[in-house]
């Protein structure tokens, strides 16, 4: 075993024992950093013990087949037997390898979800409308609390834009790979002529940022307020309850109008202000601001996807992993499992190519 694995082991038995330390149990704060280092420990040494197991069982089938006077019968099944043992050898060292390849720092974060109607009009608006859907209801399997923090409604009922905070655990580490382009394929329901109209949709996912992370210092920041527009009867009308924060080293608007009250809806403007920055702050220092952005959204051109929705195939077609899924109706109530799964495997491959090459 490798010195280092022999080392996180240690490490995590101590990290154990600590966790029973009445100095530790009567300070809050450390016993909240030991606990979650022991617990990202955690998978890495039960794999350990796991890999361990498999190898002394592989030993002790080579150590039966190396018995002259073992039964023909029971050789063939041994065999069959070391096989397979040999093979979960070798899964458990790729699983290993993958779980010692440092993890994004933002993984565990929560997220500023993004949606933005793009190419297509209306229509654009209402598969707006679906793909907020599709991101709640996988919230709500996930177990995941999703809270809409502001939104532009179409004429029609679609979404020209909405922007929501979702809250969970690892939502980043899952959710990061929808960020980008999505398009659909499907005759629009003000088509009377049964054409099939092609539109898109963005996608942005940006790590929520808290005071720590992001600071952000008042006299950068100019706050206003404003009459809403929409529904919400004669508040919205009479009443300067909708808040726009622009932020002026930057140039970035934000502006929240959903709540009933001027203090909270100064709050999600903030929230989504400091996501904005520190998504720029972790992209190329020296790009422009509006370049930043457009490298996870892309410009609404039907040319730079990463899924198409193929509503008269019922396919879906993810660009990244060059593969379709026919499970339109389940993906689209909020199955994404599958997708996700295979683009976490995807690029965990990636990071362990780039941790071979010098």
């Amino acid at each position: 075993m490798l010195p280092v694995l022999s080392s996180l082991e240690e490490k995590y038995r101590q990290l154990t024992l600590s966790l029973s330390d009445p100095s530790l149990i009567s300070n809050p704060q450390r016993l909240r950093e030991v606990s979650k280092e022991r617990a990202d420990l955690e998978p890495l040494v039960r794999k350990l013990e796991e890999h361990r197991k498999a190898q002394r069982d592989v030993q002790d089938s080579r150590d039966m087949l190396a018995d002259p006077g073992i039964d023909p019968e029971l050789k063939a099944l041994v065999e069959v037997e070391l096989r397979r043992l040999t093979a979960r050898v070798d899964d458990l060292e790729r699983e290993i390898k993958v779980l010692l390849v440092p993890k994004d720092p933002l993984d565990e974060k929560n997220v500023i979800l993004e949606i933005r109607a793009g190419a297509g009009g209306d229509e654009s608006s209402l598969f707006a409308q679906d793909l907020f859907r599709m991101y709640t209801r996988f919230a709500e399997t996930q177990g995941w609390k999703i809270e809409v923090l502001d939104s532009s409604v179409s004429p029609i009922g679609g979404f020209k834009e909405v922007i929501a905070s979702v809250q969970g655990r690892n939502v980043y580490s899952r959710l990061k790979f929808e960020s980008g382009v999505h398009r659909v394929q499907r005759v629009p329901r003000t088509e009377a002529s049964g054409r099939i109209h092609t539109s898109t949709v963005t996608v942005a996912v940006l790590p929520e940022a808290d005071e720590i992370d992001v600071k952000l210092d008042p006299k950068d920041l100019k706050i206003e307020a404003f009459g809403s527009s929409g529904p919400g009867g004669q508040n919205v009308n009479r009443n300067y309850t909708a808040i726009r924060v622009t932020h002026k080293p930057s140039g970035l608007v934000v502006s929240c109008q959903d709540e009933k009250s001027q203090h909270r809806n100064k709050e999600k403007a903030l929230r989504v202000l400091r996501s904005r920055l520190m998504d720029i702050a972790h992209g190329e220092q020296h790009r422009k601001i509006a370049q930043d952005r457009r490298s996870q959204v892309g410009t609404g051109e039907r040319s730079e996807k990463i899924r198409t929705y193929n509503f008269p195939q019922s396919r879906i077609t993810d660009h990244r992993l060059e593969e379709s899924f026919h499970a339109m109706s389940t993906i689209l109530d909020g199955d994404l499992n599958e997708i996700l799964e295979k683009l976490v495997l995807r690029e965990q491959t990636r990071l362990l190519e780039d941790a071979k090459t010098p």
